[in-house]
């Protein structure tokens, strides 16, 4: 029984697996094999890494101190040929008070064969009480995309490779108003350079808006009522934010458009173990929008299966319910979960663009284990299915 739950742990504690269908990404496990032969030698002198593991396998440190885990990655896509890279979480109270909510900062960076890099950087943040609560991110990268078109009726191939470098910095800062509900100020800044479209036939002539490149600032507001108790696994709660960017030439922006998003999420708790959870998501674009900031369908969250910008258009609806057993109830082991889930979508440009025909659908499910059992905090391996192919995700926490 060790046995196992020192693979499944090596598994999800060693790599970090994005990988869709369009995107060919596989990622190579060969570095478990040297946990075991570590541990060995470990066992004349207990050094860093056995209390490391040890740690991480039984869990006993106290539920209030801070918990940290890093760990490197591996992977292969033909667009990037060999990928190494090393991702970390760091998960905390505030002041190590269990009553305030959970804080949790991702980071992940790597770098290719073909001299592609970037580096990703997630926190959320809550103080004493949850008076004050920040959330952003930080993309730093030179990375190719595809590109399919604008639109829900666009090509199943994609029609261009796009070559970029990218800078996103993203931030929202609230303050609590009364219980949960929290409203505060919002930045964007997204500046895509170095465009190099490279169309998959010669006759490719349809160029989007913001092809080029551009530079783009937003300034906005976010109100937002969140009871959730934990964000990294949610169990009960409601989530629910609408919030707007604006972006113009005034403060230095290439382009002048406005950005609406509305979020809502409930969690219940079936019994002591299971959670069904529910997502409805809207965004929408007014102006002259570039197309590396449309509305876009796919990704790790919502309708996982479709490559991260599959369909994109100035508009986006799109919703999905996930029945999560947190844990399975196994006579062997508590620290092994599972899911199932579905959602549709679509993106559109008009209104009456907006019909049951244009909406596409992803299902699937996957495993789950957990890292930090007091914590509640884990990860999860999905496999997703949608009427163009299939997807695999490996992440930390879950998909909403």
């Amino acid at each position: 029984m060790k046995t196992l739950i020192l693979t499944s742990v090596a598994l999800s504690i060693i790599f970090e697996l994005k990988m869709v269908s369009l995107s060919k990404r596989f990622v190579f496990l060969f570095i478990i094999f040297l946990i075991p032969f570590a541990l060995s030698a470990q066992k004349r002198r207990p050094g860093f890494l056995k209390r490391y593991m040890t740690t991480l396998i039984n869990d006993t440190s106290d539920i209030r101190n801070p918990q940290f885990l890093i760990y490197p990655t591996v992977a292969y896509a033909p667009e990037t040929s060999w990928e190494f890279g090393l991702s970390s979480i760091f998960v905390f109270y505030a002041n190590r008070d269990t009553t305030n909510r959970l804080s949790e900062v991702n980071a992940f960076t790597f770098t290719t064969l073909e001299r592609q890099y970037g580096l990703w950087f997630d926190h959320a943040f809550y103080s004493q009480d949850n008076l004050w609560f920040s959330l952003g991110r930080l993309r730093l990268q030179s990375f190719p995309m595809l590109y399919f078109g604008i639109g829900i009726n666009t090509p199943e191939e994609h029609i261009a490779q796009v070559n970029a470098n990218l800078v996103q910095i993203r931030e929202r800062v609230l303050r609590k108003i009364f219980r949960g509900l929290y409203g505060g100020l919002e930045v964007d800044y997204q500046n895509l350079s170095a465009v190099n479209f490279i169309p998959t036939k010669s006759e490719f002539d349809n160029y989007p808006t913001g092809s080029n490149g551009s530079a783009n600032l937003g300034l906005g507001a976010g109100f937002l009522y969140d009871t959730r108790n934990n964000i990294l696994n949610v169990r009960r709660g409601l989530f629910s934010e609408f919030a707007f960017l604006h972006y113009d030439h005034s403060w230095g922006s290439d382009f002048k458009f406005t950005s609406f998003i509305s979020d809502t999420r409930l969690y219940k708790s079936i019994n002591s173990r299971d959670v069904i959870a529910f997502q409805l998501l809207g965004q929408f674009n007014v102006g002259n929008t570039p197309f590396n900031q449309l509305a876009m369908l796919g990704g790790e969250s919502m309708m996982r299966g479709y490559y991260a910008g599959r369909y994109r258009n100035q508009n986006q609806i799109a919703m999905q319910a996930e029945y999560r057993f947190l844990p399975l109830p196994l006579p062997f082991t508590k620290r092994i979960g599972a899911a199932v889930f579905a959602g549709t979508a679509t993106v559109y440009n008009e209104r009456h663009e907006v019909t049951l025909g244009n909406f596409v659908w992803a299902a699937g499910g996957g495993l789950r284990f957990f890292l930090f059992p007091k914590k509640d905090v884990f990860t999860r391996l999905d496999f997703a299915f949608t009427e163009e192919g299939t997807g695999f995700y490996f992440f930390i926490g879950e998909a909403f």
